[in-house]
């Protein structure tokens, strides 16, 4: 294990951004992997002597440059502060077991990240020093991994998955752990494109922080995956937030698959909705042809003045295809624009999600729970998960839901079934069903661990 960092970043974190974002539109970095691509660094510079006799092939695998080239990665982020950055964030985005497991370095990821926090903290605190009236912070990167929760990879089992809540959840706290020892000031959790990952990740941080007696600003920033308007694991952006919004992030946005063009519908809806900061951080446009970004700078820049004019934004920056050079101009574009304000706390009304967003209100009809998917209130439904087939069982589910049902219920309490593994079954089962899983599921059962175990199935 690699003894923790010691930090000269401000005392409180949160205090020193929340005044900066109350004044001013805060400036994110750019792509990581764009600016390592051009370098055309060969498997030896990924391996460097120290994974010289790896028995996988290492190149691709930007995060372990923190250990192989650390000094390509300080100029790199060296770079962005010099154009404008006020944050920058670790090259850690698939810094994981879960996600290094590929490369065979699952066993160095706690290393990997604290590895990349004191470089990223190195670089804040060099230019925190040159300009201290205008500190510089670090984000430790968390992405998405390279698995989904909600969504099976085996086209003959809807009910599988590639990796478990719990798996995923101990490889988000180690990473989390790695991001905070190393010296970073927040944590970004981005590039989300399955809300049930999110969840993990959101549980092991905030799990860590109880267990450190402390927090970081917690970011979230969600991934729109096409014109759809939804993410890749269905759901809309109305939907994300409330799925979200008990972790109390920091700031919360939209990053990545899209360019500013495209985003904008999306990220209006967002700032309507969220009652904290929001970033934007797209693309350069969309991909060409040749999987490349043709967006210049200064139309990245031109966008996202665009959303600063128009009060939607309070931190910017760039995803894939974005250099230092589209920083620049970024930066200098929101440089003067008032901040979209932070809303006062508005009245709260009971939300809650499947892929699609349901809003209690004083003036709200009677809401329809579905409830035949009950063993003990459907003799159809208990004899059909009893038999173990779930196909025929998630029909009743549809028939519900087209007959009006606005929540489904779902209870297999029964002294003869497993029910934690029914109920996650069946639950993986209704995620792969959007007309089932855009209302939210009632979780039903009389023992805590059968509603832990279908909670880790529902995003």
């Amino acid at each position: 294990m690699t003894k923790p960092s010691s930090s000269s970043a401000p005392a409180d974190v949160r205090t020193a951004l929340d005044a900066a974002l109350a004044e001013r539109i805060v400036v994110l970095d750019g792509a990581m992997a764009t600016m390592v691509q051009p370098l055309g660094l060969e498997e030896r510079d990924f391996r460097g002597q120290r994974f010289a006799g790896h028995a996988h092939e290492l190149k691709g695998n930007n995060d372990v440059l923190v250990l192989t080239q650390p000094e390509v990665i300080a100029r790199i982020h060296d770079a962005y502060f010099a154009a404008g950055a006020d944050i920058v964030e670790t090259d850690t985005f698939t810094a994981t077991a879960v996600a290094q497991a590929d490369y065979g370095l699952e066993a160095v990821a706690y290393e990997m990240n604290v590895a990349a926090a004191r470089l990223a903290r190195e670089a804040a605190d060099r230019w925190t020093e040159r300009t201290p009236e205008r500190p510089r912070f670090v984000a430790g990167s968390i992405g998405p991994t390279n698995r989904t929760l909600s969504m099976s990879p085996d086209v003959n089992d809807a009910t599988f998955r590639a990796a478990t809540f719990d798996a995923l959840r101990d490889a988000y706290a180690e990473q989390a752990r790695g991001l905070l020892d190393g010296g970073s000031d927040l944590l970004l959790l981005e590039t989300v494109f399955d809300t049930l990952n999110a969840k993990a990740a959101v549980a092991a941080i905030l799990d860590l922080f109880d267990e450190r007696g402390a927090a970081v600003p917690l970011m979230i920033s969600v991934t729109i995956t096409d014109r759809s308007g939804r993410t890749l694991s269905g759901q809309t952006i109305d939907a994300f937030w409330v799925s979200i919004a008990h972790a109390r992030p920091f700031s919360v946005g939209i990053n990545c698959a899209l360019g500013a063009r495209e985003m904008r519908p999306y990220l209006a809806e967002l700032a309507r909705l969220a009652d904290t900061w929001v970033s934007c951080y797209p693309n350069a446009g969309l991909p060409n042809a040749f999987g490349e970004y043709d967006e210049h700078p200064e139309e990245t820049a031109r966008l996202l003045r665009g959303f600063a004019t128009d009060g939607l934004v309070n931190l910017v920056g760039g995803c894939c295809g974005t250099t230092p050079d589209h920083i620049a101009a970024v930066a200098a574009a929101v440089e003067g624009v008032a901040p979209r304000p932070r809303p006062a706390p508005a009245e709260r009304y009971t939300e809650v999600s499947g892929l699609e967003r349901l809003t209690i209100r004083p003036e709200s009809n009677f809401l329809m729970v579905g409830e035949r998917t009950n063993v003990t209130g459907s003799r159809k439904f208990a004899r059909l998960i009893r038999a173990a087939d779930y196909d025929a069982a998630s029909e009743v589910a549809l028939d519900q839901v087209r007959g009006g049902a606005n929540v489904i219920d779902v209870n297999v309490d029964e002294a003869l079934l497993d029910s934690e593994q029914v109920m996650g079954a069946f639950l993986r089962l209704l995620a792969t069903e959007p007309d089932i899983a855009r209302v939210p599921i009632m979780i039903d059962s009389s023992k805590w661990s059968v509603i832990e175990a279908g909670l880790k199935c529902v995003q």
